[in-house]
């Protein structure tokens, strides 16, 4: 992700990202009659991940976090963040002229 944050800054350009939680709820779930045959084929508890994906114009990246890693991408996403940010311009701020009411 740093390269792309460094293509970009020296190009110029668009960074998205995106994080969402997945399940991985495509693994089928037991049949009830093979659960009454055999009970130690409880399904698991689910344990969420966080996928993040990162694109601009032209490349796309794709990652899948656990859960327990969460907190060490988030201060590495946050640190990332802190360095690559100073190329933002401030918007310029429009001048607001307050016009008086005509006493009649």
């Amino acid at each position: 992700m740093s390269k792309l944050f460094y293509m970009n800054q020296t190009k110029g350009g668009s960074i998205y990202i995106t994080m969402k939680r997945i399940d991985n709820s495509k693994k089928p779930t037991p049949r009830p009659e093979k659960l009454k045959r055999n009970p130690n084929a409880q399904p698991s508890t689910k344990e969420y991940k966080c996928l993040i994906r990162v694109h601009d114009r032209t490349r796309k990246i794709s990652i899948i976090v656990s859960a327990k890693d969460v907190n060490k991408f988030q201060q590495a996403y946050s640190n990332l963040l802190k360095g690559n940010l100073y190329g933002l311009k401030k918007k310029d701020k429009k001048k607001v002229v307050k016009k008086s009411k005509a006493t009649q």
